[in-house]
């Protein structure tokens, strides 16, 4: 089958790593079904696996990606959820120490087909498109997890998003707006920034940006270059969520501001298949739908991580197959 896939990774060289051709998949586990994938969204995560994040030498070669819309044996049209529990687990499958996601133990969905235990198989709602619905998954699932799972704030509340531009900060902004909060974000690029409004933030900031009050929540995602503003920003008692560390996953603790004004730090990783259910509907009945940067062909899968490489992206890219 055709896939984008990693065979050798490289720290120094990750795009020369990707490799885009046929590939003979393993014969997958013992109940899993095979989706016909239609549409495939890229990641970071995708480029940290070529950099061999997550990716021993023992796995490769490896397809990748984490994001899937499709169709099943069966006819059905669905979205893939690709946290994968281990066996046995029950419950909350991100609180599994043992999980994985597609293409860190068993291939991913940037290929013709993806294999996946027939529980991560959602329903895709008619009017959403398959580039749409495979946005989902990863960017999108975080978000949502963050904002209604996670975070302590209630709509109304005001909330700030570090970053203006990636697929988790573009979802933050359009769920947070629909669902009622004030949402303010911080950025680099003058026309994210004017894009984020139009998503529905009450206002932009250039990063690092004295605010003009102190928020209830700060939602990170970059790490070390933001995380010193994050709390700065909060009010007495606030929050900051984190679900990653894209410039660094050291930044100085600031024990003294966390302690003497009561700030709380939670952490957040992806998403459960329920989340996901209702992340789904929540779509369909707002009309929400994830902005997409572009949407290119399976063979043109350097191109796109050659962007987000780059930084040269708002919103998803989207591999059509």
């Amino acid at each position: 089958m055709r896939a984008a896939y990693v065979e050798a990774t490289s720290k120094d060289n990750p795009l020369g790593a990707l490799r885009v051709g046929e590939f003979e998949p393993p014969a997958p586990p013992d109940g899993f079904r095979r989706v016909r994938v239609v549409a495939s969204a890229l990641n970071r995560h995708d480029l940290f696996s070529l950099q061999g994040v997550g990716l021993p030498d023992e796995r490769l070669p490896m397809v990748l990606g984490c994001d899937a819309a499709g169709v099943d044996d069966d006819g059905r049209s669905v979205i893939v959820h690709s946290v994968l529990a281990s066996p046995g687990w029950e419950g909350d499958e991100t609180l599994d120490p043992r999980r994985s996601l597609l293409s860190e133990r068993h291939p991913g969905t940037m290929a013709d087909y993806v294999w996946v235990p027939e529980r991560n198989l959602v329903p895709k709602p008619e009017d959403l498109s398959f580039e749409e619905a495979a946005c989902l998954p990863t960017a999108w699932l975080t978000a949502y997890r963050m904002l209604f799972t996670v975070s302590p704030a209630a709509p109304g509340s005001t909330i700030l998003v570090q970053g203006s531009g990636g697929g988790v900060s573009t979802a933050l902004i359009s769920l947070a707006a629909a669902a009622g909060f004030r949402v303010w974000v911080t950025g680099r690029n003058a026309e994210k920034l004017d894009r984020a409004r139009a998503l529905g933030a009450a206002d932009a900031f250039e990063a690092g940006a004295r605010l003009p009050e102190r928020v209830d929540v700060v939602f990170d995602s970059v790490g070390e270059a933001t995380w010193s503003h994050s709390l700065k920003a909060l009010r007495p008692g606030g929050a900051v969520v984190t679900c990653g560390a894209t410039s660094g996953s050291a930044p100085s603790a600031e024990l003294n501001r966390v302690f003497f004004l009561q700030l709380r730090v939670l952490g957040s990783t992806m998403g459960t298949r329920d989340e996901l259910l209702r992340l789904t509907r929540l779509l369909a009945a707002t009309g929400v739908r994830p902005p997409i940067d572009s949407v290119l062909g399976l063979e043109e899968a350097a191109d796109g991580f050659a962007r987000m490489a780059a930084g040269d992206v708002f919103g998803k890219i989207v591999f059509r197959h």
